[in-house]
């Protein structure tokens, strides 16, 4: 059997009398995109947060490409492969969006004192390729503050692929964009990911936008994974339509 890109093992952690990972057991293998759903306070970006070092669980292990990686700090857990994207986008709003991905690049590369010299860093042209996969060449030299939240979503998953990762995890993609713009920035990001070759988990509240880009669900309750599989066979089971969609 294939050996997982990310596998996590009887992950726990407590804050309080809240478990927000209460023996999680999942593996995420190379190439898929995998969503992750559940209600307000299920452990969703809780698992985010253990999986990138930005929290140490009280228990269980964390393999990346077969390695553990509990404990490592979040810039190395970066550097080992995998980045992430927050619920609210991480940029430099002053900063043009090239820039934001020149600063990236430069992050990668353990570039020293890369604001001093943005402009001739050698990643330039690479950082614009970037841009131009996800149809933003248009807006590479405007501040991020001027630009629609839909746009800042995906220049701040840019930045995250700018650098190089193998896995991807992202917090709600599509919070804040406008319902007739979800479709698109996904549509966007799915084919920007799969040019990259790069695996992909998302937390994501909106069924609709689960159902049409996950290859596989994991239903989070109470820290706990209460279901497990494809779109179609998740969303068929009674318990994730009375606890998860309401239906």
């Amino acid at each position: 059997m294939t050996q997982p890109l990310l596998s996590v093992r009887d992950l726990h952690i407590h804050f309080g009398g809240i478990r927000a990972a209460d023996g999680i057991d999942l593996d995420v293998f190379d190439g898929e995109t995998l969503a992750i759903i559940g209600p307000n306070g299920a452990g969703k970006t809780t698992f985010i947060n253990l999986c990138t070092g930005y929290l140490k669980p009280k228990g269980g292990r964390v393999l990346f490409d077969g390695r553990p990686i509990v404990g490592m700090a979040p810039r190395r857990i970066t550097r080992s492969g995998i980045a992430r994207s927050f619920q609210i986008p991480q940029l430099f709003m002053e900063h043009t969006a090239l820039e934001n991905l020149m600063l990236a690049a430069a992050s990668r590369e353990k570039t020293r004192w890369p604001w001093l010299r943005l402009g001739a860093l050698p990643q330039r042209d690479e950082m614009l390729d970037l841009l131009d996969l996800f149809g933003l060449v248009s807006v590479a030299d405007k501040p991020i503050r001027e630009l629609p939240e839909g746009v800042r979503k995906l220049i701040d998953i840019a930045v995250a692929l700018a650098l190089k990762p193998r896995l991807l995890l992202m917090d709600e993609p599509t919070s804040g964009v406008s319902s007739a713009e979800k479709v698109g920035v996904m549509d966007t990001l799915a084919r920007a990911l799969a040019a990259r070759r790069v695996t992909s988990v998302f937390v994501e509240h909106d069924m609709e936008i689960v159902e049409r880009y996950a290859g596989r669900i994991a239903v989070w309750s109470a820290g706990k994974i209460m279901a497990l599989g494809p779109p179609k066979e998740v969303f068929a089971n009674p318990d994730v339509l009375r606890n998860v969609t309401g239906v």
